[in-house]
């Protein structure tokens, strides 16, 4: 039997099979929209009764899905009519020059990962990586950081929640001292013991990557990156460790003046631990690294913490305290690369801003090298 609604529905579908794209859109508003007639239609079942409803609700439904379905068959046919006809009007004309695409950079940190890794290459450094959640025992406890140590009060520390053997939320009481909790590196460090374990000594690895804390503002962020140097080896005494440094930051910042100045200090993985400072200069009221810091119109800026391995580090690592002697030293990447390319903002480097990256960030072809030299870009700090 047909429904009063049954020629307005044919009318619609006709209509709907021969619009244009303005017309089809007018269709779809007359018929789906807000004051359209099939939702109108739609609104009317709430005041029907059971009965009523299971026959006009189908039919209301069906009037809906027809005309949705023919909205749909006929905007892909416009779409691909309209696709015939640029493609048979448009020509590209291959002689002419290639457009200029956007192009994407190198970011600093990586390049600056790149030059450590060139320069400690050269030194008989290899790189070493290892996991970024890490277990308690590697991250504080092989770094002679115990449960109770003050230490562990200078990592604002992100910790996983603990669970039981089930998975389940373990009790206050399971969690504390268990050393298998797991968490967000605090430093690179652990790599250090997890290579001592595997690979024994002598050993001379770097370790750099992501490291977490619970840290933010204008020189420190939630997540950044950390690069650890590591030497065990007979013999090994604190002149091998300056002498490294004083090379690799000669090579880093491409000058031969850079001066450096140790000052005891106090890690919990090596002892005796040194700050180490760098020299810097004015120049035309810009801070440039190089130089004796205590000469006029000259300072010191800290920047790195190192030492001699604390023997129960050797220990944990299972080596002989007795006969391996070793130093290490840590530094942040981000802080590396601020100093460097004169940038004044660590936040910047994760906010993806294209132009930050654009005005800093290297192409492809800035491939550090010792010969050519590890940088392509001004090499200071900002005042």
């Amino acid at each position: 039997m047909e429904t009063p609604d049954k020629p307005r529905l044919d009318a619609a579908l006709a209509a709907i099979a021969a619009a244009d794209a303005e017309a089809l859109e007018a269709q779809r508003v007359a018929a789906l929209g807000k004051a359209g007639w099939i939702t109108l239609a739609l609104k009317t079942l709430g005041a029907m009764t059971p009965e009523q409803r299971l026959v006009e609700g189908p039919r209301i439904q069906g009037m809906r899905a027809a005309v949705a379905d023919a909205i749909t068959a006929r905007a892909a046919v416009l779409d691909a009519a309209a696709l015939d006809a640029r493609l048979a009007s448009e020509v590209l004309d291959l002689t002419l020059p290639a457009p200029e695409a956007p192009r994407g950079s190198v970011h600093p940190v990586s390049q600056v990962m790149d030059e450590l890794a060139e320069i400690f290459a050269d030194l008989g450094f290899a790189v070493a990586t290892g996991p970024e959640i890490e277990d308690d025992w590697h991250n504080f406890t092989a770094l002679n950081m115990a449960e109770t140590h003050p230490a562990r009060a200078m990592h604002d520390t992100f910790y996983f929640p603990d669970v039981d053997a089930e998975g389940r939320p373990a009790s206050n009481s399971e969690a504390v001292g268990r050393q298998g909790r797991m968490l967000l590196r605090t430093h690179t460090s652990p790599v250090q013991i997890r290579a001592m374990v595997q690979k024994g000594a002598p050993l001379r690895i770097i370790a750099p990557g992501r490291v977490y804390r619970s840290d933010s503002d204008a020189t420190h962020t939630p997540m950044f990156h950390q690069v650890e140097g590591l030497v065990i080896d007979e013999g090994i005494h604190l002149g091998h460790l300056k002498w490294t440094l004083e090379t690799f930051l000669k090579a880093f910042f491409e000058r031969d003046d850079i001066v450096l100045r140790l000052r005891p200090s106090y890690f919990p993985f090596t002892e005796p631990s040194v700050e180490v400072d760098v020299g810097w200069q004015d120049v035309g009221g810009r801070r440039v690294l190089g130089g004796d810091g205590d000469a006029p119109g000259h300072g010191w800026m800290e920047l790195l913490g190192s030492g001699m391995v604390n023997r129960r580090v050797i220990e944990f690592a299972g080596l002989d305290p007795d006969r391996w002697q070793g130093f290490a030293f840590g530094v942040g990447v981000d802080r590396l690369a601020m100093l460097k390319y004169g940038m004044d903002d660590l936040r910047a480097f994760f906010d993806g801003d294209g132009r930050w990256l654009a005005h800093y960030g290297f192409t492809a072809f800035d491939q550090p090298t010792l010969s050519a030299g590890v940088g392509s870009k001004e090499t200071g700090i900002r005042a």
